[in-house]
């Protein structure tokens, strides 16, 4: 294409829209064409004298039709250069509905005159057959010159999507529309042998262990995942892949959250650390915690934290009565109301601010609303804080869980699920302990009162406040460096959603005394989390980003453990969800001797606190504290 052509495309397709009043010219020229044509292609370009006489009536009458339908269709109102899927639609019912038009007036002008029809019902079928080709073509002819003139393929990113399915197709198109986005899909690739050498929209696809070849020989800038059912173990591999190219990896957002049921390019989002640290999904049983939420009043301790608020937002879909949002975090509970009422819809529940430990205002909750279940989430979590102020870890831990369960006894609470956490397995600092404490005071319960203490014990989960993944991208935004206690850290990892599914799920099962641990999946090096996130930013460690070690925090250890050494475990019906085989515990001896720890944090003296909470949990052995030296007291 010479300079002079180039330069007249220029002036046609950069210009802004074309007026309306050509597109509804140039249709109506393509109808006459088309009119013209049908008459010919029916008698085989030898039209009968008796219908050369009718045609100087019947070519009006067609384009009178036509005009009145895009008119009253607004055919002509749409932007050519965008022609879309919905356009081509468009185009097909409103020619359509031109076409019976002239079907009712042969009929009209059959019983009227009495003579034959006016049109033959041959040429208005071929007509309606050539009108919505033409039309169709002709947007789409101008559609991909304007996309070529503006775009031209030659400066395009080369793109793979991952899912050979209507998702594929779908983000291929969104692509094709953003003129802004500047990219060109140049493959598709699949698990499914039975799409593996077919073609979608023009495009190949391939089997997604081509992708190393794919990347070398295109060129490939980024790979999207569009497919809803993906392995996470195959997203993790493709990931790996194509960060080892220098490859951006993205992915489609869910359906529901498309705007207005289209897809966006701007809602397509690169691949996210917590994105590849999914399994695959949970499957629960879902009537066994609906015929436990139905119509019941459930007390929600913590509300306002990542788990406490995710719990509120699950039992939501199993209609209770009504949810009790209890936390001292004013805030948070805030964005939490508004997200229940503007987003779930939700407006059976009621917000109170208060402390774990207040027991008059606790009880005067029990009184009024009556909870018949209770999610104890309420407590410090974050280990060195905890490590520097034990008898505050005691207070809201200890105190604030003794409080909550001895109401619940008294009030005729059915069920108290309590949320632990690993560290409480062997403690090696004061958090983990004071936890384990609790655990062991809900167990002692048990046994003898109505209500059934159920503990549910899982790690770290992904996203919550005050977790690695949160500041290591923090981090990774200013420039680092990434800070790291020590290059062995290794931990396990679930996400907020799937560990709520499995409390649900555990609280569901059991009947009292249970602690229930869930299978975290593998252990994961906390330097190689940081790493991947490095390269998932498109940055590279040593370069742009440092990487930096402080030394394990007090109280921390390399390894989390999910069961101790004298407990093994007993498998459910759920193969994600394990009972642990725990040392009982008797009520009246555990509860004086938590009186007299409560008792004696009151004086706000760490090390007879931290002294006695080892005597209670012999396991707990203190590692990088300054607590350690008690452990050296108590073996000499």
């Amino acid at each position: 294409m010479d300079d002079k052509v180039t330069s007249n495309f220029n002036f046609w397709f950069k210009k802004s829209p074309t007026p309306r009043w050509i597109v509804f010219f140039l249709d109506l020229l393509i109808c006459l064409f088309s009119i013209s044509l049908a008459y010919v292609l029916r008698f085989n370009f030898e039209i009968p004298p008796d219908y050369l006489q009718t045609l100087v009536f019947a070519i009006p009458y067609v384009i009178f039709i036509r005009a009145l339908s895009f008119m009253i269709f607004r055919t002509y109102a749409g932007l050519v250069r965008y022609t879309s899927a919905k356009d081509t639609e468009r185009i097909i019912i409103v020619v359509l509905f031109g076409t019976l038009t002239l079907a009712l007036g042969n009929i009209l002008f059959g019983s009227i005159t009495n003579s034959r029809n006016l049109i033959p019902y041959g040429i208005v079928i071929i007509d309606f057959l050539i009108t919505v080709f033409i039309m169709t073509a002709s947007r789409l002819l101008i559609k991909s010159l304007y996309l070529e003139i503006n775009n031209p393929s030659s400066q395009k990113t080369h793109v793979i999507i991952y899912g050979a399915d209507q998702f594929g197709a779908i983000t291929k198109r969104t692509l094709d529309r953003d003129i802004g986005i500047n990219s060109k899909v140049v493959a598709y690739i699949d698990h499914r042998k039975n799409t593996v050498g077919k073609k979608l929209e023009g495009i190949s696809i391939y089997d997604y262990k081509d992708l190393p070849n794919l990347l070398e020989r295109f060129a490939v800038s980024k790979l999207i995942i569009a497919s809803k059912d993906i392995d996470p173990n195959r997203k993790n591999e493709l990931t790996d892949e194509c960060l080892n190219y220098d490859v951006k990896v993205m992915s489609v957002p869910e359906v529901n959250t498309w705007i207005d049921g289209e897809l966006s390019f701007n809602q397509i989002r690169a691949v996210k650390i917590e994105d590849l640290l999914e399994r695959k999904q949970i499957k629960l049983d879902e009537n066994a915690i609906k015929k436990q939420t139905l119509n019941k009043t459930i007390l929600v301790t913590g509300a306002a934290g990542s788990i406490g608020g995710e719990i509120v937002k699950q039992l939501t879909k199993y209609r209770p009565k009504k949810i009790i949002l209890f936390d001292q975090a004013e805030s948070p509970l805030y964005f939490l109301e508004l997200e229940l009422q503007e987003k779930l819809h939700f407006d059976d529940f009621n917000i109170i601010i208060g402390d774990i430990t207040h027991t008059t205002k606790l009880n005067t909750i029990f009184k009024t609303y009556k909870p018949q279940i209770v999610y104890h989430v309420a407590a410090y979590k974050h280990v060195p804080m905890m490590e520097n102020h034990p008898t505050e870890a005691i207070r809201t831990n200890v105190l604030g869980t003794k409080v909550l369960a001895d109401l619940s006894i008294k009030h005729h609470v059915q069920k108290f699920v309590m949320i632990s956490t690993d560290k409480a397995v062997n403690p090696t600092n004061i958090m983990g302990a004071s936890k384990r404490l609790a655990e062991i005071y809900t167990q002692s319960l048990n046994k003898t009162s109505p209500t059934n203490f159920i503990t549910t014990r899982f790690g770290n989960v992904l996203g919550s406040q005050g977790s690695v993944i949160p500041r290591f991208r923090k981090q990774i935004e200013k420039g680092g460096p990434i800070t790291l206690t020590h290059p062995e850290v290794t931990r396990y990892f679930m996400t907020i959603p799937e560990a709520v599914q499995l409390v649900l799920e555990a609280g569901a099962m059991g009947h009292g005394g249970e602690i229930f641990i869930f299978d975290m999946g593998k252990s994961i090096k906390i330097i190689d989390l940081a790493k991947k996130m490095v390269r998932l930013s498109g940055l590279t460690i040593g370069k742009d980003i440092k990487l930096s070690y402080t030394g394990l925090r007090p109280g921390e250890k390399l390894y989390e453990e999910l069961l101790n050494d004298k407990e093994n475990t007993i498998t459910t019906h759920h193969p994600q969800i394990m009972i642990a085989k725990v040392q009982e515990y008797d009520n009246e001896t555990v509860s004086g001797q938590i009186d007299d720890l409560i008792n004696l944090s009151e004086k706000h003296e760490n090390y007879p606190v931290v002294s006695l909470m080892k005597r209670l949990v012999p396991e707990f052995i203190s590692e990088n504290s300054i607590y350690e030296e008690l452990d050296l007291k108590k073996n000499q």
